[in-house]
């Protein structure tokens, strides 16, 4: 259906608009006939909220009340911030004045819109919720304090990523948003090269209360941020700072991490999410200044290729009793010790990931702390551990402590061989998805015993283990059918059964068989072929065996082309 124009007509001083539509097996037809017509613009609204980004912006050049719909439905604006679509943005926001998403995207590599542009943000967007700037290099503090002084009452999502600003442009968002709830700062590297500012007297502060020596490093007046955006009243630990009323807090591709004490300090009463991602820094420091003889509500914490040992570890269950998930990535000196403070402290933990890293061999979590979470987190629903070599006897404690356990992943073990594998299908009746990765000692014998214990796993997932064949993988198919089962490509031993399917297609019909005896040159390549893909016992990656696969597929389908001609030939 397309639309040549519009027309409108007066009725009660209300104009309505009557387009002329083209219609598929008729020339032109009445705007009458239009059945979006008799619908509301709230149901039109919600037809256009279905309908992809490039289709939506088709149907805004229908027709004007197409576009007035589009205009006040719409919910998320995602805009390329280029240096050209400064002049311009005032205009396109006022038109969709009513959206509370707004993500401003540019290359770094580009120039990005100007203070000016994101200072009138507020004014064309009220009802702004969550904004999301990336790549933005040339928006320094100056716009983000402009920006911050039309005090946004509903904006309660911050991301940044990539940008030119500071400590100073943070410190105007938190002291003039008092409705913020999310912030995330991912590679800032002004606010990482800020050094040259001393310390304002409520960082250092800060700092002596959590047991700081005061060294010349604490700098940066990112310690404004708890100056500048909270009331403040002294207690047995330094300063607690009401105003902020974060919830969750996620740093990524930062560095020093000290710089961050204030902002967790004042932020520790009402934060419930803290996630750490390759941000270089003593993160005990951090952890111990900031949650040291508090009680915090903080239910989830993920650390991930930080340096973070035991201290750290200490901190957070002395601190945090509500934890309930718990990521450790690559944390370089986390032992068993800090992971069973953890068990001990955090009794309502659901959901727990330790991949387990170390620094030169040095000791790492092990089976120890994994007994430690069995015997203690009875309401554990999720687990997931990588390069920890778990025991029967752990695994018979979270079969035993654990009854919610519904989902599992064992990676990157030696220690998992069949006999764990039947253990894990006798005894985790609840077990609902099961991940089995990297673990060489798994063969089709243990992933038979899952397919027939387990009685309410609806999926399996089994990735680079050597011993898995793809008969095997048919027949487990076979045998449970409501069982979803997720096999990467490259785990996939090709052995004599599963060849035996691949040969017989070469050979599988009559004419096949008398083409090659007529020809002694195909019936040689068949051969060959045949004890080539016989011979063939090689694990390879996923990419790999997608691609090996794809080319037996090309040669049979070539192959049994030519069968015709070659006989019409002959």
């Amino acid at each position: 259906m397309g639309q040549s124009s519009s027309s409108c007509s007066s009725s009660n001083g209300h104009e309505i608009y009557r387009p002329i539509i083209i219609g598929k097996n008729s020339s032109i037809v009445d705007g009458d006939d239009d059945l979006t017509l008799s619908l509301p613009d709230e149901c039109l609204g919600s037809v256009f909220g279905k309908l992809g980004c490039h289709d939506r912006n088709s149907c805004s050049l229908v027709c004007k009340r197409w576009r007035c719909v589009d205009s006040k439905s719409r919910n998320r604006l995602v805009l390329l911030a280029r240096s050209e679509m400064s002049p311009c943005l005032p205009s396109l926001l006022s038109r969709f004045n009513t959206v509370s998403i707004l993500s401003l995207k540019c290359s770094r590599k580009l120039l990005s819109i100007d203070d000016d542009a994101l200072s009138r943000i507020p004014i064309f967007l009220p009802f702004l919720k969550k904004l999301k700037l990336k790549g933005c290099i040339h928006i320094s503090d100056d716009g983000l304090h402009a920006f911050s002084l039309h005090r946004p009452p509903f904006l309660t999502k911050l991301s940044f990523a990539s940008c030119g600003f500071g400590a100073k442009g943070l410190t105007s968002l938190l002291s003039n948003c008092p409705s913020l709830q999310d912030l995330t700062l991912k590679r800032l590297r002004k606010l990482d090269a800020t050094s040259s500012t001393p310390a304002s007297s409520l960082w250092v502060g800060a700092l002596n209360a959590g047991g700081d020596d005061g060294g010349n490093d604490h700098h940066n007046n990112i310690g404004a941020i708890v100056a500048g955006a909270a009331k403040r009243e002294k207690d047995v630990h330094g300063y607690c700072y009401k105003s902020l009323r974060l919830e969750r807090l996620c740093l990524k591709d930062l560095h020093n991490a000290r710089l961050f004490i204030p902002l967790i300090l004042s932020a520790s009463a009402s934060i419930k999410t803290l996630i750490v991602c390759r941000s270089s820094g003593n993160w005990d420091r951090v952890l111990e200044t900031s949650l040291h003889g508090k009680t915090t509500s903080i239910s989830e914490i993920q650390m991930d290729n930080v340096q973070m040992s035991d201290a750290g570890l200490l901190a957070i269950s002395s601190s945090c009793p509500d934890l309930q998930l718990l990521y450790l990535s690559r944390t370089t000196d986390c032992t068993d010790d800090g992971l069973s403070a953890v068990a001990n402290s955090c009794k309502k933990l659901r959901k727990l990931h330790v991949d387990a890293w170390s620094r030169f061999g040095s000791r790492t979590i092990g089976d120890e702390g994994v007994f430690s979470i069995a015997n203690k987190c009875s309401q554990l629903q999720e687990l997931v551990l990588m390069g920890i070599p778990i025991a029967i006897r752990s695994l018979n404690a979270l079969a035993s402590n654990c009854p919610g356990l519904e989902r599992m992943a064992l990676c990157n073990t030696d220690s998992v061989q069949d006999s764990e594998m039947a253990f894990i299908a006798s005894k985790f009746l609840a077990l609902k998805k099961l991940c089995i990765k990297n673990c060489p000692n798994v063969s089709k014998s243990g992933i038979e015993a899952v397919g027939r214990g387990c009685p309410n796993l609806v999926k399996l997932k089994v990735k680079r283990c050597k011993g898995v064949t793809q008969a095997m993988v048919s027949r487990l198919r076979f045998q449970r059918s409501s069982l979803v089962v997720s096999v990467d490509a490259g785990s996939i031993l090709f052995d004599s059964e599963g060849i035996s399917l691949l040969a017989s297609s070469v050979n599988e019909d009559e004419q096949g068989t008398a083409t090659a005896m007529t020809n002694p040159n195909s019936a040689r390549s068949a051969a060959a072929a045949a004890s080539t893909v016989a011979a063939t016992h090689v694990i390879c990656s996923s990419r790999g065996a997608l691609l090996l696969r794809s080319k037996f597929e090309s040669a049979l389908q070539l192959g049994r082309r030519r069968r015709p001609i070659e006989d019409n030939a002959s």
